[in-house]
């Protein structure tokens, strides 16, 4: 059986490794100068390789066609996973949120022990060969061209197309007639128009600077922004202010969440005191109030927000920042209330696609096997990894995806798509 694995990243290599294990003649074609370019920067460099999470928990933290993936999770799960990294000899360590990392911190060293299973596994890898056609018989490069039985295409989105994810997957697959959802950003920020405050919008980049400012602790909510809309998610954690808008992980699980929906129509409230009532803040305040009387609104609220949080506030209350304390009226106790628990901000979309950790959207699994990942519409074609329509939150989750439908795809593209 000649199998073609177009695409050397994380998914390329699983499915390139599995099939060659299981008795295939195999050619992985990669289009960049080196195999795992994607795979190198994960993590921030470090390659959050899977979760170990049971089954149910994972599912939980699945955006896109959690049903799908059944089998492919359960077939080879992240304890699967795990086992099979370290059988390679690379070191495992597990971390908070039962993230798991090599040991060493280095994402480079999984693509070393990937790579070196590829060549004991005698699989041919064939680098800078960007494949231009795929024909009834060959799968063609621009240097030459390569006759197989089965192909799996494993080329990713389009996030971070500096590393070759650059949408080539879906052009193949709609060729044989396969429908993509269309692609769009996940796991990334929010770009922020205006601010809402006491009865006035200011535009972001009119406020005093925000950029930089981590927030630890804090709920962001998205709400339908109407009257009378709806909270639609809810997240707490930790959020950061970029130059653009917001982002840090609660962003990120958000923004994978509503990156199907038109973003300018919602508002992003954050709670940015979520274990106090407004009743028990305003004591808070009036304490300070106590304590502080002689002092300027602009000096005093340090013991409750961050110092560069201070000014965005006070200039959106619409309180003089010189106004003394002990002048502050109850009305206007109750707008900075108002403003430290529900803090507004005004979308304007999500980053773009390019900066985006991953792509959601992508071949439509409707079309494809979920048990073997071959095409329902040309058996010859099987799919793994980010080119299909699934994404997962931050964790090790989408890695593990990309392995588990790698492992399947593998498999039974050396079968010729048969189940057992």
């Amino acid at each position: 059986m000649k199998v073609v694995v177009i695409g050397g990243g994380a998914a390329g290599m699983m499915a390139a490794i599995t099939s060659a294990s299981n008795g295939a003649e195999v050619v992985l074609l990669e289009k960049n100068e080196k195999l795992g370019k994607k795979l190198y920067i994960t993590g921030k460099g470090r390659c959050n390789l899977t979760n170990d999470s049971d089954f149910e928990s994972f599912q939980n933290n699945i955006v896109s066609n959690a049903k799908f993936l059944t089998s492919a999770l359960r077939y080879f799960d992240s304890k699967s996973c795990e086992r099979y990294f370290e059988s390679l000899g690379l070191p495992l360590k597990i971390e908070r949120g039962n993230r798991v990392f090599p040991e060493s911190d280095k994402s480079s060293d999984v693509i070393k022990v990937l790579q070196k299973e590829l060549v004991r596994r005698n699989v041919d890898v064939r680098l800078n060969e960007r494949v231009i056609e795929i024909s009834e018989m060959h799968v063609v490069t621009q240097s030459g061209k390569y006759e197989y039985d089965n192909v799996i295409i494993a080329t990713g989105g389009v996030s971070y197309p500096a590393t070759g994810s650059t949408g080539d997957g879906y052009i193949f697959a709609k060729k044989i007639g396969h429908e993509i959802i269309k692609p769009v950003p996940a796991l990334c920020g929010i770009k922020v128009n205006n601010c809402e405050g006491a009865n006035k919008s200011i535009a972001y980049k009119n406020l005093p600077k925000l950029q930089g400012l981590s927030l630890k602790n804090v709920s962001v909510s998205v709400w339908e922004n109407k009257e009378n809309g709806k909270k639609l998610f809810s997240e707490f954690g930790e959020m950061l202010f970029t130059a653009n808008g917001i982002s840090g992980p609660v962003v990120l699980t958000l923004s994978s969440f509503i990156n199907r929906i038109d973003v300018k129509s919602l508002k992003i409230v954050i709670d940015l005191k979520p274990a106090l009532s407004d009743k028990q803040l305003d004591e808070r305040l009036l304490r300070d109030i106590a304590e502080q009387k002689n002092k300027q609104l602009k000096n005093s609220l340090n013991s409750l927000l961050p110092n560069s949080l201070i000014s965005p506030i006070i200039v959106l209350s619409g309180i003089p920042q010189e106004k003394p304390l002990n002048s502050i009226t109850k009305a206007e106790r109750k707008i900075l209330i108002n403003l430290l628990k529900r803090f507004t901000l005004i979308p304007d979309g999500l980053e773009d696609i390019s900066s985006a950790i991953v792509t959601s959207g992508g071949i439509n699994v409707k079309e494809i096997n979920p048990k073997t990942m071959q095409s329902k519409i040309n058996p010859k074609f099987f799919f793994c990894g980010e080119v299909l329509d699934v994404d997962a939150l931050t964790g090790g989750f989408n890695l593990q995806i990309a392995f588990s439908t790698a492992v399947l795809a593998g498999k039974f593209a050396t079968k010729g798509g048969i189940e057992e």
